[in-house]
């Protein structure tokens, strides 16, 4: 009976899954499977709807600070498109002889360190994916057809992840840290060099499928950049995305260079700790203010009624589906997490780990699976956190050091597992917002979540090698990243077992 209760519990998971992967959009398949999650809360656990309509409030609760963040995100991509700042980037990468084979690796490296000045994964792909998706497009036309564009699509959406799993001001490194009883600058020194392993394994991969794909070399110049762009595809962006055009305009006929000082003010303004908000609310009104002095704004007649319009777009594209589709996704979660749906594995996982090592991974793998299954890392590391953190604490017999690093590990695991993971579960809201990024400021593709998981070999390392490493032990080459083993660590079952 409890099996049959335990896999009943997982039906709105199969649903949610099976709609997204059949092609339906999340806006209906999320709203079906919160009315499923009900039913099924009702019957295994005797929720009332109220009892999960208050479970769902307070999981979207939970991300509201990044629903606010999402909608400066996508003003401050179409400010930095309009305003010449993301055409300042792409004219220097072309004066320093960035080609279609090293576009993807420059944009993993660039978003990387944005990301970990920022602490923001959405804010650095909105600010990076208008400036490195038309960079690809102006260096190989043909970037759909061989593959450049989504390779660079993926080296940016990993790059804009790294500084959200080790930045000291990112949200998800706090909060995961915070549930787990580590400070976060512990966090950040023991898994720092196994972080910047990570990035560099990417980095060379990445490299090597440019090669792979047989990617063109040659240099570009900005001035042939409109022709390279079909008239059918400008008349669509005219419409569709004018910010767009005048990026490319500004290439093309050249942008004053100090334009990329809002850019360089939002990496700045994050490394000194200034909140997130005022980072990107810097960038937009930086770039209001120097392009003023550019020619790409203006001071006088509508201009700045203009530049509000503009911004109130952005605010616009953002709610009009992802923000509604991720508070869908969100009070799903909170279903999910209110019914108990993770205790069956929570016990699983004690019954059938023989060493700390074995149950430690496990937890590792319950966090992913329930990134998958929240479809939300914030709404993970709320929910499962606690947890891991229990399982560890009421089965390991550790010292008090040791048992720091365990807590540490369990707060790489809620944060690596729920930002890396995030990236190669097609169904998770984190592909939703990227994809709704991307088509917004690169109309010309249809990008779908599973555009973001084929070459994202970030998330893939990461992932893999954080499960691999703490299974095997081979984190002990790794420094300060060490788990300690047995007999200064062991089961506490094992231990009654031996006093027996």
């Amino acid at each position: 009976m409890k099996i049959l209760k335990a896999t009943v519990k997982f039906l709105p998971v199969v649903l949610l899954a099976g709609l997204m992967i059949s092609g339906q959009d999340a806006l209906i398949a999320a709203p079906l499977s919160v009315i499923v999650a009900v039913i099924v809360a009702n019957l295994t656990e005797k929720l009332t709807f109220k009892d999960c309509l208050d479970a769902s409030i307070k999981s979207v609760s939970n991300i509201i600070v990044a629903l606010f963040i999402l909608m400066f995100a996508y003003a401050m991509a179409s400010a930095f498109m309009k305003t010449g700042v993301g055409a300042s980037v792409v004219n220097i990468a072309l004066s320093l002889g960035v080609t279609a084979r090293t576009t993807a690796v420059t944009g993993l490296m660039v978003t990387a360190v944005l990301s970990v000045a920022t602490g923001t994964s959405w804010g650095t792909f909105a600010a990076c994916s208008p400036i490195f998706l038309w960079l690809v497009h102006i260096v190989d036309p043909n970037c759909i057809e061989s593959g450049s564009l989504l390779l660079t699509t993926c080296a940016i959406a990993g790059g804009a992840c790294f500084g959200d799993n080790i930045g000291l001001i990112s949200d998800t490194t706090i909060v995961s840290s915070g549930i787990q009883g580590v400070q976060v600058i512990d966090r950040v020194r023991s898994q720092g060099v196994w972080s910047v392993m990570c990035l560099t394994l990417a980095a060379i991969t990445t490299f090597i499928a440019a090669i792979v794909m047989g990617l063109p070399t040659g240099k570009v110049e900005a001035s042939g950049v409109m022709a390279s762009v079909p008239q059918s595809a400008l008349d669509y962006l005219a419409q569709e995305r004018p910010e767009a055009i005048d990026l490319l305009n500004q290439v093309e006929n050249g942008v004053s260079w100090y334009m990329i000082i809002p850019l360089i003010l939002v990496i700045v303004l994050a490394v000194v700790g200034i909140n997130t908000f005022a980072c990107i609310g810097t960038g937009i009104l930086s770039s209001y203010i120097l392009g003023g002095f550019a020619g790409t704004t203006a001071f006088t007649g509508s201009g700045l009624q203009d530049y509000l319009n503009m911004c109130m777009d952005g605010f616009a594209d953002a709610g009009s589906w992802v923000i509604v589709m991720m508070m869908w996704v969100a009070a799903f979660g909170g279903i999910m997490g209110r019914m108990r749906a993770f205790d069956p594995l929570s016990n699983l996982i004690v019954k059938i780990s023989h060493n700390v090592r074995q149950l430690m991974f496990c937890n590792g793998v319950l966090s992913l699976a329930g990134n998958a299954i929240l479809a939300d890392e914030m709404a993970q590391i709320v929910t499962v956190g606690p947890i891991i953190k229990e399982i560890a604490e009421e089965n390991i017999e550790a010292s008090e050091e040791d048992m720091y690093k365990i807590k540490l590990r369990n707060a790489t695991f809620g944060d690596a597992m729920g930002v890396f993971g995030s990236q190669l579960i097609p169904w998770h809201v984190y592909l939703f917002f990227y994809a709704g990024i991307a088509v917004n400021v690169y109309p010309l593709f249809q990008f779908a979540n599973t555009d973001f998981i084929r070459y994202n070999f970030m998330a893939m390392f990461a992932v893999a090698t954080l499960l691999i490493l703490t299974i095997t032990g081979l984190d002990k080459y790794i420094p300060l990243f060490k788990l300690p083993s047995e007999p200064d660590v062991t089961l506490k079952k094992n231990a009654k077992s031996d006093a027996a």
